[in-house]
This record gives C-alpha cells, structure tokens and sequence, in this order.
C-alpha cells in the first residue's frame, strides 16, 4: 500500500479514502463477507461504474448535483446488492467519482489497489483473525 503513496494527486486523494476502509475491512475483519475477494474487487467495481454514470449526470442542466451523487451511492448499493457484491467502501467510492469525475488513472489505481488487496487476503488468509 505504500506503494500508493507515489500515485497520490488531489484528485485521488477521495479514492484512496475508500481504499483505506477496505483495508481496515480485509486487516480487521477478514472472516466477513465483505471482505472475501469476490466481494472487494467486484463491489469497487460496481462503485467504479456507479461512479461513472453520476459524474455524467453531472452533464444534465436542470439535475442538481447533489441528487447525481446520491444516485451514484445508490446505484452501486443496487448493483451490490443485485449482484452478490456487497462491499460498504465501494459506495465511498462511487461518490468520490462522481464527485472528482472519470479519472483512467484513478480507476487504474483502484483496481490495483484492491487487486493486491484481494492478493494479501488470499495468501494469508488462515493467518489472519477477526479483530472486531
């Protein structure tokens, strides 16, 4: 994770946030669900494309922009929820696209993010314990 610090611009600084709570989620409470790598990846995903459709509707004149980031919170709870893919961080995620806006950089740095994540919690998954 260290590693991320050398990618760090404002502009992702709202993506690492959400990073850093599914960090806590895998670390501290690794026997969860949400914490499961299917769950991880695929969640951020979902808040990822979530994102991505409340920073476009950003684009609509007569929608106030606070309703495009609740839709955007929503719609990944939706997708989440829909597709088995419950992961809390990747509503944080999709506000903080729709937010900043679509950043191929910043989508790049999720992905590995959470892939290593995904990674970690596999390979060490018999060593780590449920700390809550």
């Amino acid at each position: 994770m260290i590693v991320l610090l050398g990618f760090l611009t404002f502009k992702n600084i709202i993506i690492i946030s959400s990073i850093g709570s599914s960090v806590f989620i895998v670390f501290a409470m690794p026997g969860t669900i949400t914490a499961h790598p299917r769950h991880l990846i695929f969640g951020q995903i979902m808040g990822l494309i979530s994102g991505i459709v409340g920073s476009l509707l950003t684009n609509i004149d007569f929608l106030p922009v606070i309703v495009c980031y609740a839709f955007a919170v929503g719609l990944s709870v939706f997708l989440m929820v829909i597709t088995d893919t419950e992961h809390p961080p990747a509503a944080g995620t999709a506000l903080g696209v729709a937010v900043m806006g679509f950043s191929i950089e910043a989508s790049l740095l999720l992905i590995y993010a959470v892939s290593v994540l995904a990674f970690v919690r596999t390979v060490f998954r018999n060593k780590l314990r449920d700390l809550l």
